[in-house]
């Protein structure tokens, strides 16, 4: 999309715009955002339920969703990577194994956070 120059109030609702479209478009081309996605809907309950503190329910969803986060970052570079063709790469093998790697440690810093709160 060309840029539209908008300042102030329309540029935040452009940009809230854009990422509506970000979402949706994760939601709807990656597998691995709507199984985390759904695990976020599965966890957030008990975070709320079973969160000792309101600091602690707060840091247990923040943590399902940093997963959410980095898998939205991930998802980006590899379709940035896929865009520029389909020929093996190890630039292009590295850029993505280092997206996955990024999600399973996010992945490992919310296991720690629910661990530490529960245990």
């Amino acid at each position: 999309m060309a840029k539209t120059g908008a300042t102030g109030l329309t540029r935040i609702i452009n940009a809230a715009g854009y990422s509506w479209l970000g979402l949706k478009a994760a939601y709807l081309n990656e597998a691995a955002f709507r199984q985390e996605l759904w695990l976020i809907i599965v966890l957030t309950p008990l975070a709320l339920i079973y969160g000792p503190s309101y600091a602690d329910k707060a840091i247990l969803i923040a943590s399902l969703l940093f997963i959410l986060l980095v898998e939205i970052l991930n998802s980006a570079i590899e379709a940035v990577v896929d865009r520029f063709g389909d020929e093996t790469h190890p630039l292009s093998g590295r850029a993505k194994d280092m997206g996955s790697a990024a999600v399973m440690l996010a992945f490992f810093i919310t296991a720690l956070i629910w661990f530490s709160v529960f245990f």
